[in-house]
């Protein structure tokens, strides 16, 4: 029986970036190298504060003719908001297409197996792409395991969700979803990372590119890089009984260790 998980994340924020200076203004805004994304590849990155504080991450994918933004869906509206104050002589313009498109996420060791199956393209990089029929597939995962999303329209999804359960994909429920999100120690943006958050604390170094030029919020997280430590940074911990001393942000009980699993910030 394959392995492999099947949910929809509906609502996920989506924004497209057209223009000749889209590259310039998002190598600008994000803590990640966007200039180098050629067409297909892509990259996981934070929008930061003049301060230094968290306030999105994003997965950012280079398409032909624009660049294709995916937020947390509350932060659809607020990321929107921030780039279009910043954009001012430059050639760039914003759409918001998220009400077109939803995600289908098949996640787990057999995600590859069964895409094969169904002669859907793999994407092999993470946070690459490859157009398929009107469809999107990204290699990217929402609960830590190996997996692929497929963006596609909402009159789509429930058509390919069936065509991918006859490949042998397991429907999941949110619950089962959390779980192996918080088992995978997998951060989510809003709940245990959120605006009060310095990048250095979510230990997600491959959000952060150090050699990129300037960006919004780069003199905080090259003062930390050069005191060489944050006071706290998130962990997945395991723990009987009482929790451990620290904040605690998602937690779920292992039914195969009968443990508590958490995510964490502890001090260091």
């Amino acid at each position: 029986m394959p392995n492999a998980m099947l949910f929809e994340l509906p609502g996920r924020g989506r924004i497209k970036a057209f223009g000749e200076d889209r590259k310039r203004l998002l190598h600008a805004m994000t803590t990640n190298h966007v200039q180098q994304l050629e067409p297909g590849q892509g990259c996981y990155a934070f929008f930061l504060s003049a301060q230094g504080r968290i306030l999105s991450d994003v997965t950012i994918l280079a398409q032909d003719d624009h660049l294709l933004l995916d937020v947390e869906p509350v932060q659809r509206e607020p990321i929107f908001t921030h780039l279009d104050k910043y954009i001012i002589a430059d050639d760039v313009a914003l759409e918001d297409v998220t009400d077109q498109q939803t995600t289908l996420a098949i996640e787990g060791d057999d995600a590859r197996q069964i895409l094969e199956f169904i002669n859907a393209p793999i994407p092999e990089a993470a946070y690459s792409s490859a157009n398929w029929a009107g469809r999107l597939v990204v290699n990217t995962s929402y609960t830590g395991a190996p997996g692929f999303h497929i963006y596609l329209s909402p009159l789509d999804a429930p058509i390919l969700a069936e065509t991918l359960e006859d490949g042998g994909a397991k429907p999941a429920t949110p619950e089962e979803v959390e779980t192996t999100r918080i088992l995978n120690g997998r951060p989510l943006y809003g709940v245990d990372i959120t605006e009060a958050n310095l990048p250095q604390e979510t230990q997600l170094a491959h959000a952060l590119h150090f050699s990129k030029g300037c960006y919004l919020g780069q003199e905080i997280v090259e003062r930390i890089r050069s005191r060489g430590h944050v006071n706290k940074v998130l962990t997945k911990v395991e723990y009987v009984g009482e929790p451990p001393a620290g904040t605690i942000t998602s937690s779920t009980r292992d039914p195969a260790t009968n443990r508590t699993v958490a995510l964490a910030y502890l001090r260091k």
